[in-house]
């Protein structure tokens, strides 16, 4: 082999290197501690959330995870505990109203306050399928479950006092998707369902909730903020790969993941939501690779944020019950 063509594949690796570096994002650079804070993380037994719930008991707070399965989740507990601040771990699903329900009563029981809400489980680009209460499985789980656990929990997170923060997991994808509100549960054949398509409504709902909240608690101090946490290797992919085949999965594997966010790299802006002083007066905000940034016209409207508020607020009962 000459020396030229190892200086060139000594290059390319540098450059790789470089790459799959810069790739992974800015760190939260924060140093507070959160010494009797209370923290609540949807779906915090893998990924991101995990991530988080670590991260933020090592900083020394309460932190109650919110799971599935309990089995999963106090493995992972498990794991977290003894990093600095109580770990509990609390069974909820969010493709069930009843479920979630149950949850959010037992928590305006056990806990005093909450002072950061994390609402970051989902799903992704999953077959068209529907949660315990007949709506569509991404919408249903990624929106109208996060909508509901928020506001049966909006009593915990006021007596959390100014400065409490509700923290809601976007994506990028919104900014090609859109509220279908003809046809939002894909059950009236207005609208092909799509997997992609479906996932992209989710976000957008998840970001027009997020200023819509924004709105309506401002009063008591409480802050939110909305996010995408980048392209992450983590299995929230693993429907994106059924769709996408064994060929281009197995070429995905080998050319691409190398270059998406590690678990911890995905999860530093969502811990920059969480915690990060810089942003402590701001709320009602969209932020990636922990700065802010203008999120999508679709995502944005107040009064699309308003209509979607009133049809939450239907479709999960609340209008009902307060």
């Amino acid at each position: 082999m000459s020396n030229s063509l190892v200086i060139v594949l000594i290059t390319i690796a540098l450059l790789l290197k470089f790459l799959q570096t810069w790739m992974q994002g800015p760190k939260c650079l924060s140093k507070r501690r959160l010494g009797g804070k209370v923290v609540v993380i949807t779906g915090a037994n893998t990924g991101i959330g995990k991530e988080c719930a670590k991260e933020l008991s090592r900083r020394g707070a309460k932190v109650i995870m919110l799971v599935r399965s309990l089995a999963r989740g106090e493995a992972a507990a498990r794991e977290i505990r003894g990093e600095g601040g109580e770990i509990i771990v609390e069974k909820m699903d969010l493709s069930s109203f009843n479920s979630i329900r149950e949850c959010a009563s037992k928590l305006n029981v056990i806990l005093d306050k909450i002072d950061i809400l994390l609402n970051n489980a989902g799903v992704m680009a999953c077959p068209l399928s529907r949660t315990e209460d007949g709506l569509e499985m991404q919408i249903g789980t990624n929106h109208f479950g996060h909508f509901l656990l928020t506001n049966l929990l909006l009593p915990l997170l006021k007596k959390g006092g100014p400065g409490t923060r509700v923290v809601t997991v976007s994506s990028v994808g919104h900014t090609r998707g859109k509220i279908h509100w003809e046809d939002m549960n894909f059950d009236k054949n207005l609208v092909k369902y799509g997997r992609l398509r479906a996932y992209r409504q989710s976000k957008v709902a998840n970001i027009l909730f997020s200023n819509e909240l924004a709105r309506r608690v401002v009063d008591f101090g409480i802050h939110t903020f909305s996010l995408h946490p980048g392209a992450i290797n983590t299995d929230l992919l693993r429907h994106l790969s059924e769709k996408l085949g064994v060929a281009v999965t197995a070429s995905f594997s080998w050319f691409i993941r190398p270059f998406l966010k590690t678990v911890e790299s995905g999860a530093q802006t969502s811990l920059y939501c969480c915690i990060d002083e810089t942003i402590a007066n701001h709320t009602g905000r969209y932020y990636s690779d922990c700065r802010e940034i203008s999120a999508a016209l679709q995502a944005t409207g107040e009064e699309d944020g308003r209509r979607l508020w009133e049809i939450s607020e239907q479709v999960t009962g609340l209008k009902q019950r307060h």
